[in-house]
């Protein structure tokens, strides 16, 4: 498989998400294409740190590691009793 090495991406909005857009990225000092890097960026890293927990839940779930409805019940009485 052969990837190409992307310089620049166009996209485009509708004008209303466009208009949005431009506020939004005013309201926080920033141009608007900045803006939507910071956002890509972060949504990146977001969707990779959520991938790693729930891969290492499912994991721990096959390991049998995991709490039962009662064992859950139990300690949050014991949490309120305190």
């Amino acid at each position: 498989m052969v990837f190409s090495t992307l310089k620049a991406m166009e996209v485009h909005f509708t004008p209303e998400l466009q208009a949005k857009l431009d506020r939004v990225a005013a309201d926080n000092c920033s141009a608007p294409d900045n803006y939507v890097q910071q956002l890509v960026e972060s949504y990146l890293d977001h969707d990779a740190w959520f991938r790693h927990k729930v891969n290492a839940s499912v994991d721990r779930l096959n390991r049998g590691e995991f709490l039962t409805h009662e064992e859950v019940g139990a300690r949050l009485e014991k949490m309120f009793q305190q």
